[in-house]
């Protein structure tokens, strides 16, 4: 059995071709035995009160794993974090925390998302600290639905202008804060995304080897994935529709 981990697809009914390759990679699960998706699976959620016809399609693929034995877990990302419990319940799968920590084998890796590492980009912290709030999320979940989509609209509007005036770098991880997180956990290796940097990367931290393993962004014709075994250990991998 093999466990996977997927970050980044940005679902969205503009891509269609994206879609469809995810429904074509959940169908061909056979032997998983969880499916770990770290956050950013759609572009934009604002709330699980909302379905559409690409939500439905998603929510039926991934029902239909479960129902198959496969256990799934979902995390929070910056762009689906009112991702909730109604979502959760309708594909058979559970909410995981940021900076969880699992075993594989003998190993423990931390999970996250990985934009909480990107502590250069101090204006998105600013902003990721209000939309993580409690208070805030409620207060915008009770607005209607055509609020909802009107703010989304104009966030990632502003988001993209943003982007685009920044340095690469400083929307990449901070290293200190990879160190400090593995040391936090007490662990020497973690699984994230956001950047859309895939890599793996290793070192050594007071004696100890440490590993930083990043999945990819997903298009409209490759997806990137992480899967684990007892026998090939953790193996990034970017694949074709």
């Amino acid at each position: 059995m093999a466990v996977y981990f997927i970050s980044d697809l940005h679902l969205t009914p503009e891509k269609p071709a994206m879609t469809a390759g995810f429904l074509a990679f959940i169908q061909q699960l056979d032997d998983a035995e969880a499916l770990y998706i770290l956050g950013d699976f759609f572009e934009v959620w604002i709330g699980d009160d909302i379905t559409t016809e690409l939500t439905r399609q998603v929510e039926q693929a991934l029902a239909d794993l479960s129902q198959r034995g496969c256990h799934i877990f979902i995390m929070h990302g910056n762009r689906d974090f009112l991702l909730g419990s109604d979502f959760c319940q309708r594909i058979g799968g559970s909410l995981i925390n940021e900076y969880t920590i699992i075993a594989l084998g003998d190993s423990k890796i931390l999970l996250l998302h990985g934009d909480s590492l990107c502590t250069r980009d101090t204006e998105y912290q600013q902003v990721r600290q209000m939309f993580r709030n409690p208070q805030w999320q409620q207060q915008f979940l009770s607005q209607s639905i055509d609020d909802r989509i009107a703010f989304a609209r104009k966030v990632r509007d502003q988001s993209q202008k943003s982007g685009q005036m920044k340095d690469n770098d400083i929307m990449d991880v901070t290293l200190s804060e990879v160190d400090q997180a593995l040391d936090e956990a007490n662990v020497n290796s973690m699984i994230h995304g956001h950047t859309h940097r895939p890599a793996t990367h290793q070192w050594q931290q007071q004696g100890a080897q440490r590993q930083r393993w990043v999945l990819g962004d997903w298009s409209d014709s490759h997806g990137w994935m992480i899967r684990w075994t007892v026998e090939s250990g953790l193996v990034l991998s970017e694949f074709l529709f």
